[in-house]
């Protein structure tokens, strides 16, 4: 992720989580505060982003379909280490 991208979606959380419109002037204002020199693309994409999607929706989603993951690569590491990790037994329901 490239610092401009991360900085501005820091930015944005910053502003939602405090109640202030995402707007690309408080972006810019952030990012500057905290010395970072970013792109002036960045905070324009990332409040046209946060006009037309809930944000608080885009946090509640973020985790959706990535669970299946975390089990496979216990799975992986498990076998790569020899069995000396083994995974945690499965329960029936």
């Amino acid at each position: 992720m490239a610092t401009g991208e991360l900085a501005c979606t820091y930015a944005s959380l910053i502003l939602h989580d405090d109640g202030i419109d995402v707007i690309a002037d408080k972006i810019s204002t952030l990012v500057k505060t905290a010395n970072l020199n970013i792109e002036s693309y960045w905070p324009s994409l990332f409040a046209k982003l946060c006009q037309n999607k809930n944000i608080d929706d885009l946090f509640m989603n973020a985790s959706v379909g990535g669970s299946a993951a975390v089990p496979m690569a216990v799975s992986a590491s498990a076998s790569a280490a020899g069995g000396a990790i083994q995974a945690a037994p499965e329960t029936e329901e």
